[in-house]
């Protein structure tokens, strides 16, 4: 009982920073919201020019709020830990009684509730500008598969932070190497359909593609992948798979760090 309380302390503890950043730092608003929305301005009026249906609108308008999801589940989880040893907070985290994963869900549900502003004003933004229909077939089909995308992201920005804590200077590296082929893969400003089979399957393995493919197909009614229960199915079971591979990679590192004594050694 103790231990859940912890986990539970834990996590509320670490997702209040993140939460109160929002009341204290109103310069984002510029920043996450006004300069994505001139990157789907490009996009959308292309897309006019092109005489494109309507709906490509709307897809790059839903590729950019999604989109800093993704932002956020490379910066603020994947390399979290990381900057936290270089800035002396590590070693705090590990002598407290707290369990990792509660900080990690901490910053996780912080990261989510941030992100979601931003992510809700990009969209709003990127409707009355542009005026996208949205006729989703179902707003609790739509909630769902909204959800389990971020629980599957999420869960792979816990495996992400312990692993790029374990490759140490690399994980620098592997966060910008993970941004423009994710962009690609999971179809950002395009209906992903339009890739061969294989590489749609393979795509669909990343939550953010088989998330915003399955809403894209709720909101737009246009085909996908796979079929949206597929997706549904895909998404749910990632959401399971990474916070477990999370965990164990977090026992791992801690073995590793009783066996080596390095974990909390800067420039490692």
């Amino acid at each position: 009982m103790t231990s859940i309380r912890l986990f539970f302390i834990a996590t509320l503890a670490r997702t209040y920073p993140r939460v109160a950043w929002l009341f204290r730092s109103r310069a984002w608003i510029i920043q996450e919201t006004v300069l994505p929305v001139l990157a789907v301005a490009a996009f959308a009026y292309a897309y006019r020019s092109m005489n494109a249906p309507q709906a490509y609108t709307g897809f790059v308008v839903l590729g950019a709020a999604m989109t800093t999801f993704w932002m956020n589940v490379l910066w603020g989880m994947g390399a979290q830990l990381y900057w936290e040893r270089d800035s002396g907070n590590l070693e705090l985290y590990i002598m407290s009684p707290a369990p990792m994963m509660g900080i990690l869900t901490g910053m996780a549900l912080g990261g989510m509730t941030t992100t979601l502003v931003r992510a809700s004003a990009i969209t709003i933004t990127g409707i009355l500008l542009f005026d996208v229909i949205i006729q989703p077939t179902s707003w609790w089909l739509l909630s769902a598969v909204f959800l389990l995308t971020l629980a599957a992201l999420y869960g792979l920005g816990m495996m992400f932070a312990s692993v790029f804590l374990l490759w140490g200077r690399e994980a620098w590296h592997l966060v910008n190497l993970l941004q423009e082929p994710i962009y690609l893969l999971s179809g950002t400003n395009f209906p992903v359909a339009i890739f061969p089979r294989a590489i749609g399957v393979v795509a669909s393995a990343i939550p953010l593609t088989a998330g915003m493919d399955a809403m894209r197909q709720v909101l737009f009614r246009t085909p996908g992948i796979f079929d949206v229960w597929i997706e549904v199915a895909i998404l749910a079971g990632l959401a399971i798979v990474f916070p477990i591979v999370a965990q164990r990679c977090l026992r791992y590192l801690e073995r590793r760090a009783k066996e080596e004594g390095k974990l909390i050694v800067r420039w490692q």
